[in-house]
């Protein structure tokens, strides 16, 4: 049976922030939870689909993933590279049920800083070269003061008293004993009796960073890059979470890209179309290239100029370039010209100088000689 799609399954669209997709998941945890549903094996079920659904989301690069390829992006012979054991029924449970009891996850030392994005507009021309950049990023950065601990220098943390430095504790109700998080030490394992002054005990404060950025030629609208490590310090000694820069480009006035391809208008003048004739056409890389017009070009047709596309990520490949002809009627005309112009309709055969028109009006004719028998 084909799984269902995870956004659907926990009730949120698809660019839902983590915030929405967090309260969704809980509420439907409360209501599937095996404890409220007991012998409910439908509700078991779906208690573990919502959580599969769950731990993907919530995680940016496993969302990413799965906004990409769909489920197939965590399977492995036929098994999800995840599932619901008991441990992810416990860590489920404390998750919903912890904060209720004076725990959930802890807050302390040991945990990883939040992820950061930042969202950086570029040029079609800087997708095309590549570009060196820097950007300045507001985060909480370690304490310089403490070192990232949040104890006051001269002295340090101390084991908590309350699950000896652990950071878990356990308790009782009727046959099952559950572990969770230390209500105490928010799972540390270590409390701190002398805040450091600079940062409350924290570990880290707020400041804003100025981080180079590379970005490569070739990327595309909505492009991911990782800076691993650059984003919000964690509390009290945590790991440091990551900076995603989201790229965007902006629109341009004489390109529009499709992929590696690059296509282009190119107005031309009535002689031009009708004898033949050259034309020079801009392309990305700044320099120019001679398009030749065949006698008789009508608009709408494309010329092909390999190689003057987009450069490929990755790659030293560059993509083609399609400049469509638009044939421009004149405009203004003077005395003289629209005499020419007259003398030019009158002269020869219309069939011959305009085969598309008046092949059309011989089919409306046809069309209203049809109508009237």
């Amino acid at each position: 049976m084909a799984k269902q799609d995870f956004y659907e399954l926990l009730g949120v669209r698809r660019e839902a922030a983590g915030d929405d997709i967090k309260k969704a998941f809980r509420k439907l945890a409360m209501q599937c939870h095996p404890d409220r549903n007991p012998g409910d094996k439908q509700a078991e079920q779906r208690f573990k689909d919502i959580n599969e659904a769950y731990d993907v989301l919530k995680d940016d690069q496993k969302r990413a993933a799965y906004d990409r390829f769909g489920h197939a992006a965590f399977e492995q012979n036929g098994r999800g590279d995840f599932g619901v054991g008991a441990g992810g029924f416990a860590d489920i449970f404390e998750e919903m049920f912890g904060s209720m009891m004076g725990g959930g996850r802890g807050t302390g030392g040991g945990n990883r800083g939040s992820d950061l994005r930042y969202n950086l507009e570029i040029t079609l021309e800087e997708a095309f070269k590549g570009r060196e950049t820097q950007i300045r990023v507001p985060t909480l950065a370690t304490c310089d003061t403490c070192q990232g601990n949040g104890a006051e220098p001269g002295s340090k943390p101390v084991n908590c008293p309350t699950c000896r430095g652990i950071g878990r504790v356990r308790t009782q109700q009727g046959f099952f004993t559950m572990e969770r998080t230390c209500p105490a030490c928010h799972g540390a394992g270590k409390v701190i009796e002398k805040p450091c002054r600079s940062c409350a005990g924290q570990g880290r404060v707020r400041k804003e960073k100025m981080l180079a950025v590379t970005i490569p030629p070739g990327v595309e609208d909505g492009t991911r890059i990782r800076l691993a490590g650059e984003g919000e310090a964690g509390l009290r000694g945590g790991g440091n979470g990551d900076l995603y820069i989201f790229l965007a480009l902006k629109a341009h006035p004489l390109f529009q890209r499709d992929g590696a391809n690059i296509h282009c208008r190119v107005p031309i003048a009535m002689p031009v179309a009708a004898l033949g004739g050259t034309v020079e056409v801009p392309t990305i890389d700044g320099s120019r290239a001679k398009v030749t017009i065949p006698p008789g070009t009508q608009s709408g047709h494309q010329f092909r100029l390999r190689g003057k596309g987009m450069s490929v990520l990755r790659s030293t490949a560059r993509g083609d370039m399609f400049a469509q002809v638009s044939v421009e009627t004149p405009v203004h005309l003077t005395k003289r010209q629209q005499e020419l112009l007259r003398e030019f309709a009158n002269a020869g055969d219309a069939n011959r100088t305009h085969p598309e028109s008046e092949g059309f009006f011989a089919k409306v004719k046809e069309f209203f000689e049809d109508l009237r028998e």
